[in-house]
């Protein structure tokens, strides 16, 4: 409980440091957090941003779930004003990366054999990281060049934690805020867990993937990468490695 009220807290004072008044109105425990409208830091520079802005860079401070939900949230113009929810749109989801010889412990964890014996090379340096997972180039036995993407250690007791905050915030906003019956934020929470944890799930992509790849197999204009599924487990996706342009 003491973890839950600190945490609460902390996204007050990061609502109130990025001058969200609006979405601290009527909640009790968080008007603690008003408090800090008084520190003179970064006051002017915030103030001048719009509010969809400062929401943004309010959920990126709080971390990569928040940064997750945000985008997920951005898809729900229907329960959003057009200029908040163009804003969450633009949320990137780089976070910091986890070390790559963690990343080759939980592959060599995941599929049961030293990292030498799955792949040719594995490259220690992720190419990008993102709230769920980070990816890191690697070269098959056979001389395939592929991407192995890697779900973060700790992410799912990170993510029960937020989630189990993130609904005690749903329901003092549908309590205590004006709009909290016409937005349902319970609802959004749970949908927002149902699709992180499909997330975390390799083997469930992996299928997806699959799926969309037989299904557009003789298509000149849709291309879906190979998944290899002998270095594919819960919690770690190997597929062909190919170019684009984003």
């Amino acid at each position: 409980m003491i973890r839950r009220s600190l945490r609460m807290l902390r996204i007050g004072v990061v609502l109130a440091r990025f001058r969200l008044d609006e979405l601290l109105v009527e909640l009790p425990p968080l008007k603690i957090a008003r408090a800090v409208r008084l520190i003179p830091w970064g006051r002017r520079r915030v103030r001048e941003l719009p509010r969809g802005a400062r929401l943004r860079l309010a959920l990126q401070e709080l971390g990569p779930i928040y940064v997750k939900f945000g985008q997920i949230l951005s898809t729900r113009r229907d329960l959003l004003p057009p200029d908040i929810a163009d804003e969450l749109a633009e949320l990137q989801d780089a976070v910091p990366p986890f070390p790559g010889e963690r990343a080759r412990e939980i592959v060599e964890q995941q599929l049961g054999k030293p990292i030498d014996e799955l792949y040719a090379h594995f490259e220690p340096e992720p190419m990008a990281s993102a709230s769920i997972a980070q990816v890191h180039g690697a070269r098959m036995l056979n001389g395939e060049e592929v991407v192995v993407k890697v779900v973060r250690p700790g992410i799912e007791e990170q993510i029960r934690d937020d989630l189990e905050l993130l609904g005690a915030l749903a329901r003092l906003a549908r309590k205590y805020h004006p709009e909290g019956e016409r937005i349902r934020p319970n609802d959004i929470v749970t949908e927002f867990e149902r699709f992180i944890f499909d997330e975390l799930d390799m083997q469930r992509e992996g299928a997806n993937a699959s799926l969309l790849r037989r299904n557009f197999e003789d298509s000149d204009e849709l291309y879906i990468p190979e998944i290899h599924w002998s270095h594919t487990a819960d919690h770690v996706l190997t597929m062909e490695r190919i170019g684009g342009v984003p």
